[in-house]
């Protein structure tokens, strides 16, 4: 047995800076711009290893198994949803499927600012609702660099817009798993979280569009946008409140989407936005101008057939979301792996936990109730009911492996990282220190889950991590368990834009491999500002507005 150690350097200052060595390496090379993302992860993997072993004193060979189950993590379940993500988006893309799809959603608005609210925000949510991981991120991506959005506008207003919805993301998986560490009511953690983010699901469409278009061309659509904000906050906290905290971005972003396209019948903005380009941002990281789209009309039977591929996506996803449906694939396609010499061979102690808990090292090699699975098969049926042969998928699907293959390191070693970080105790360390702000607890708190997400990628990992610290550490300074715990994944949220594995996500998806570093630069700002915000508010929460907690 190996006991984790916090405070390996006898310093909390000096340790805390060693613990921050491997996620400082990976954003700074990343940032950079010149090192390619799969070797700015591997260096970082290098990095976190040399932390875990010569620092914090954990034995090598722990280590390196960490590393290995950590890397196969990455791969199942997050690498495979990316990969059958772009493997169906090219053979629409191939059949001219994706090309009325742009005709099809262009013709409800030719405006880009409205594009991006309905496709990036609500279209988004609902695919954050029913798979999560990466996948609102790939599929918006590549909606908008189909209709000709630059690389960048792309990418990282994708990213932007893939926030207020990634608390109850994938079915309510994040607050299942912030249930699971901290013995806390799933249902209350989700009514405080539907306390929280709704007023999130109104700034962040106006941000988004800020964020593309500056002060003034967001300021030209403000109905649209209130309508698309409101539409998604009130029913996100109504079904959290009063239903479940399952199905909550399912029904808000339905409710968005229908409401945004029925508005949008009776109103447009007088000036049409036509510029699909990101300011100037887009001529200083170096791209091209976006390529006008050319509308073309649409018939009936062609509408459907662009419309089937993603009808099938919905249909086959929000089963492979259900507890029933996963408990009967997995009653057939079940291979649970304990780590020979790591399963149960660590110690975490206090005080990040009350007392001696063993960490599990158990790879769940579920393959057929995975999201990636489920989007597989849909991608396969939607490829025949296209026109594609048999052969002709398989051919397509080592194309697509080509196209991935940097991609889907990149996202095996940020998944080594973050697995490496947490069994050696890195990741607490970097949580105590956190934790040590006082009476500021609520903000630096939430920025606790800021940090989670940022290093592991998952808002549902970032709970898993921190929960439990988070409601041993509330407990202490006399705040309320269910407010923090529902601030870190309230906060979380925010680090979806900079976690790597979703920004290789989105260079994935608009097709803009080696650029990862110019994503970053421009989300960072973003997400560290939105973050700041949720801090504010949870401490309004913890000690103005004291009603609002949920009891």
């Amino acid at each position: 047995m190996w006991n984790q150690i916090y405070d390996p350097l006898s310093s909390k200052v000096l340790s805390t800076c060693a613990a921050a060595l491997p996620v400082v390496t990976l954003l700074v090379l990343i940032a950079s711009n010149k090192v390619k993302a799969h070797l700015a992860a591997v260096i970082a993997l290098i990095v976190a290893n040399c932390v875990a072993i010569f620092i914090f004193t954990m034995p090598a060979g722990l280590s390196l198994r960490a590393t290995v189950l950590g890397a196969v993590t990455g791969f199942f379940p997050i690498g495979w949803i990316v990969l059958n993500v772009i493997f169906l988006y090219r053979l629409t893309v191939e059949k001219g499927a994706f090309e009325t799809l742009q005709n099809l959603i262009g013709g409800v608005t030719g405006d880009r600012r409205l594009q991006l609210l309905l496709i990036a925000f609500s279209f988004g949510a609902f695919f954050e609702g029913a798979s999560g991981f990466g996948t609102p991120v790939a599929v918006t991506g590549a909606i908008l660099i189909g209709l000709g959005f630059s690389p960048l506008a792309a990418s990282g207003l994708s990213l932007i817009a893939n926030t207020a919805p990634v608390a109850f993301g994938a079915l309510g998986t994040p607050i299942a798993g912030l249930a699971s560490v901290t013995g806390l009511d799933p249902f209350q953690l989700g009514a405080m979280v539907g306390r929280q983010l709704p007023f999130f699901s109104l700034i962040v469409p106006f941000w988004l569009i800020w964020a593309f278009a500056g002060f003034v061309g967001m300021i030209e659509i403000w109905p649209a946008i209130l309508i698309c904000g409101v539409s998604f906050a009130v029913p996100q906290f109504l079904i959290s409140n009063y239903v479940n905290p399952w199905i909550v971005d399912i029904g808000a972003s339905l409710i968005s989407m229908a409401c945004l396209i029925l508005f949008l019948k009776v109103w447009q903005p007088k000036r049409i936005w036509t510029s699909a380009a990101l300011r100037t941002k887009d001529e200083s990281a170096g791209t091209m101008p976006a390529r006008t789209l050319t509308m073309k009309s649409v018939s009936t039977g062609e509408m459907w057939m662009a419309l089937l591929p993603w009808i099938i996506v919905c249909i086959v996803l929000l089963a492979w979301g259900t507890d029933a449906i996963k408990k009967i694939l997995n009653t057939y396609a079940i291979w649970n792996y304990p780590v020979p010499e790591l399963h149960n061979m660590i110690n975490k102690v206090a005080p990040v936990v009350a007392a001696p808990t063993k960490e599990a090292a158990v790879f769940s090699f579920t393959w057929l109730s995975y999201t990636g699975s489920g989007m597989l098969i849909a991608a396969i049926i939607s490829g025949l009911l296209l026109g594609f042969s048999p052969v002709g998928l398989v051919r397509e699907y080592g194309r697509t492996i080509k196209v991935c293959a940097y991609s889907l390191i990149t996202i095996s070693a940020m998944l080594a990282i973050g697995t490496l970080t947490r069994l050696s105790g890195i990741d607490a360390t970097l949580g105590l220190a956190f934790a040590g702000a006082g009476v500021l607890y609520p903000f630096f708190g939430t920025l606790l889950g800021w940090l989670g997400v940022a290093l592991t990628g998952s808002d549902t990992a970032s709970n898993i991590l921190f929960g439990n610290l988070q409601k041993i550490t509330s407990e202490q300074l006399g705040l309320s368990p269910i407010l923090m715990s529902a601030a870190n994944s309230s906060g979380g949220v925010m680090g979806k834009m900079i976690d790597a594995q979703s920004i290789v996500v989105a260079s994935t998806a608009t097709n803009w491999f080696g650029h990862e570093g110019s994503i970053l630069r421009f989300v960072f700002f973003h997400s560290i500002s939105l973050a700041c915000l949720v801090g504010v508010l949870v401490m309004l929460q913890a000690y103005v507005f004291t009603g609002m907690i949920v009891h």
